[in-house]
């Protein structure tokens, strides 16, 4: 059983997944960060693949990759460093990144690569929809490797349930229109489209992420779909830190879990 299906069956409600961009702070921090996340008690993890152009990212995340490809990572590289995280680490691991480095790498090399790796899951925020379907969906589902879709507060309705019948594992619910990074609150208008698409009652589990940074805004995204995604955060925190291991403390201190 995919890892992710393990988890949601497990776990319901109140799933915390927490973003890093592999390669930051130091190129050979990858592994040290994701069993350090899941000795703490975060359910899932997402590895960050560094990219020149990341435009759906905010100032944090973008610092983080540049650092990282100055560091020397690539996607082969990151393979490398994951090849043996499986004797480490049980929890689920989601490989998040641009289109352009999975094209390069490969797409069918790509998703062998991730299965052989332990991946359970991929997000690929530029990643058209139609090319899902053509393309990626079969070696998905060839490879045992779930592609989870982003939706947005400006997704249809008609889209949504689209990517709903398509897709498993969960949808990543984007809290905001804008890049990534840290709000103290979400607004009515934010919280509206939770509660819309929680009305929609979707097959698949949701996680919200974008802009979760505390208890408050971690408290609405727990109240309204599965769970919540924290990354900016836990990367401010990670460049300011004297180790991984206070800075995950820290992250969880400040969201109101420990």
């Amino acid at each position: 059983m995919n890892r992710i299906y393990k988890l949601f069956k497990e776990k319901q409600k109140n799933i915390l997944s927490v973003y890093f961009t592999a390669g930051y702070p130091q190129f050979d921090d990858t592994s040290v960060i994701v069993e350090e996340l899941e000795r703490q008690g975060v359910d899932m993890v997402e590895i960050g693949i560094p990219f020149s152009d990341p435009m759906a990212d905010g100032p944090v995340i973008q610092q983080s990759g540049t650092a990282a490809l100055n560091n020397g990572m690539s996607l082969k590289k990151l393979f490398a460093q994951l090849e043996n995280i499986r004797n480490t680490a049980n929890i689920p691991l989601i490989m998040m990144g641009y289109l352009n480095p999975v094209m390069q790498f490969g797409i069918e090399e790509f998703c062998e690569a991730c299965s052989k790796t332990g991946i359970d899951g991929v997000i690929i925020p530029d990643l058209p929809f139609d090319d899902y379907m053509t393309s990626f969906k079969s070696l998905g589902k060839k490879y045992g490797i779930e592609f989870i879709m982003l939706i947005t507060p400006e997704t249809s309705d008609e889209r949504i349930r689209l990517i709903d019948e398509n897709t498993s594992g969960f949808i990543y619910m984007v809290s905001t229109a804008s890049t990534t990074g840290a709000k103290a609150r979400f607004d009515e208008k934010t919280l509206d489209y939770f509660r819309r698409i929680d009305a929609m009652r979707l097959k698949n589990p949701r996680l919200i992420g974008f802009g979760i940074s505390n208890k408050t805004t971690l408290d609405a995204a727990f109240a309204n779909a599965g769970g919540a995604i924290i990354g900016s955060e836990f990367i401010r925190l990670l460049s300011s830190e004297h180790s991984v291991e206070t800075a995950v403390a820290k992250l969880l201190h400040k969201i109101g879990i420990s």
